[in-house]
């Protein structure tokens, strides 16, 4: 069994063994990270030594941190990245290399439209009927976009969006409201085999994809730092979020909004900012929480956008691509049948 790890903003962890009469045997970790002593890598070898072959991660990292010399200092990575690379090999999880990837860049199209391509390409990319693809977003209306499982009346002030002109949508995945102002955000998805974050939990999973744009943030000069579970931060505060839903055909759908520049005033009369979330800062702070991407690079938005789309090609090899009559026609029957539907918007009152 082989398995590799790369955690978000540290090191690569790799680990190699058999499975014999159900266990682990002959374990083997190796990697570009940092450890002290030399003899510690005996330890977590010997930790792994024997565990059962249906050991979760979280018995792995208690077995290797139980096993650890109490001197022992790791740089880099940690007995939960071991665990999740020894996961990853016992369930067969592929890396970014194993695939063929595209990047989509389309002309604009209505939010409903935007949703239900979501929808249709992660489920083709779990079929096998598309290449995993990291899609950009262009804006030429605007929306709030709230998740799930949230309630209209409790996110949304309804005067507030008919009178800036925001129209109000609902996604398949999870997670917060987000205020997209055409011509104000930076949105992508990714439409990944879920085999890529095999023997990740989902809050891995969230870290292990935004990795990519966090090295495409810092080429900007932004100090970007992925904050558990979904948020994208600088030190001058949240630049955006992440959302994720895996699908039954095996596809998962990440996708990140990311603010390029925020009307705070504006977002107040739009979104209910929720009491919870502001008792302890009031209504002035809940308004800073998100620092833009213009005030941080001074770039135009295509240009912040064209060094992302650089930064994900050099790092996987990514050609471009564009959405097939085919899938456009299928989302399209998706918006008439869901997304368009009254049913959908206000399944959560």
């Amino acid at each position: 069994m082989h398995g590799e790890y790369k955690v978000p903003g540290g090191k690569l962890v790799v680990v190699d063994f058999d499975v014999e009469g159900g266990a682990i045997r002959n374990a083997r970790v190796a990697g570009d990270f940092f450890l002290e002593p030399d003899e510690a890598l005996d330890d977590i070898n010997a930790a792994i030594e024997g565990l059962p072959a249906a050991s979760d991660a979280k018995q792995i990292a208690a077995a290797i941190t139980k096993g650890l010399r109490a001197d022992a200092v790791m740089l880099g990575f940690s007995a939960e990245a071991v665990a999740v690379a020894v996961r990853r090999a016992l369930t067969d999880a592929t890396t970014w290399a194993d695939y063929e990837w595209e990047i989509v860049h389309d002309p604009a199209v209505p939010p409903r439209l935007h949703l239900a391509l979501d929808e249709v390409l992660a489920t083709r990319v779990g079929e096998g009927r598309r290449k995993p693809t990291l899609r950009f977003w262009e804006w030429e209306e605007s929306a709030v976009v709230i998740g799930s499982f949230q309630s209209v009346k409790n996110e949304v002030d309804p005067d507030g969006a008919a009178r800036y002109g925001f129209d109000v949508v609902r996604r398949i995945s999870g997670g917060g409201a987000m205020m997209m102002e055409k011509g104000n955000v930076v949105t992508y998805s990714l439409y990944v085999p879920a085999e890529l974050v095999q023997g990740m939990s989902f809050a891995d999973s969230y870290a292990f994809l935004d990795d990519w744009v966090l090295q495409g943030l810092r080429s900007l000069g932004i100090e970007a730092t992925y904050q558990p579970l979904n948020d994208i931060a600088s030190p001058a505060g949240k630049i955006g979020g992440a959302a994720q839903k895996r699908l039954g055909s095996g596809g998962v759908l990440h996708h990140v909004t990311m603010a390029y520049d925020l009307d705070n005033a504006k977002m107040l009369e739009v979104l209910r900012i929720g009491r919870e979330k502001i008792s302890d800062k009031g209504i002035a702070s809940a308004a800073k929480r998100v620092d833009p991407l213009r005030s941080q690079t001074g770039l135009p938005r295509a240009e912040v956008i064209e060094r992302l789309k650089d930064t994900f090609t050099n790092l996987y090899g990514a050609t471009p691509g564009s959405v097939t009559p085919d899938e456009l026609a299928e989302a399209e029957a998706l918006v008439a049948s869901k997304f368009a539907t009254e049913e959908w918007l206000q399944r959560v009152p």
